[in-house]
């Protein structure tokens, strides 16, 4: 009798350990329940990679065949986990003030640093005039966004992305609250690699997004 009670309750203890190395993967995986959201067509560097390798992390492949994103998965995987929580609270229109040079494709948080590595990031082949896409999980709506195009000579492949940098495309007005807004941009000129720079001021409260879009005009 004794042994067979001692055989169930080690049993017991047994499937209570299984259940919570479950719980325990699954709260190291799965990503934070943040209502936020981000440009993801052309997609933004953070959510390129959870797009690409989220259900499959842990594939070596990546380190070959995606190495910025791996090498922002090593960093920290919080990344490319928290793709749609690029924010920051109360900087009152004082963008650039707020950001330095060298930290804009991170939003200056220091969580997302690897964001600002120069390199082959996975870029979207783009003509002169395309469609942006927000997807916002809490349908905040947009006080306004700002669009810029990195200069020509910049190269995103051996440098970081400064103020400098950039040229200013273009300003929208007001979005009403929604999980998916689109609007369209008109460049002209460029050519071959650029980063499309996104500052979202999202409506619900004074909460900045930025973010780089690596993109390849045709």
């Amino acid at each position: 009798m004794l042994t067979r009670t001692f055989g169930s309750v080690t049993r017991r203890r047994g499937v209570v350990t299984l259940i919570i190395g479950m719980l325990v993967c699954t709260f190291l995986w799965t990503p934070t329940a943040s209502a936020h959201g981000t440009i993801v067509s052309p997609a933004t560097r953070a959510y390129q990679c959870w797009q690409t390798w989220g259900s499959h992390h842990l594939d070596p492949a990546m380190k070959t065949q995606d190495p910025m994103c791996y090498q922002a998965f090593q960093a920290n995987a919080d990344t490319m986990w928290n793709w749609m929580s690029a924010l920051r609270d109360g900087l009152r229109g004082n963008f650039q003030g707020s950001t330095p040079d060298g930290q804009l494709c991170s939003n200056a948080l220091s969580r997302n640093n690897s964001l600002n590595t120069p390199g082959d990031w996975k870029a979207t082949n783009l003509g002169s005039s395309f469609t942006m896409h927000l997807y916002d999980q809490a349908s905040h709506g947009a006080d306004y966004f700002k669009v810029y195009v990195s200069k020509n000579g910049y190269d995103p492949t051996t440098q970081k992305l400064g103020w400098g940098n950039l040229d200013f495309i273009t300003q929208t007005g007001r979005f009403a609250p929604a999980k998916d807004i689109t609007f369209n941009v008109q460049t002209s000129g460029y050519r071959g690699r650029h980063i499309v720079f996104t500052i979202w001021q999202a409506s619900h409260a004074d909460q900045t997004y930025m973010w780089c879009s690596d993109v390849n005009f045709g």
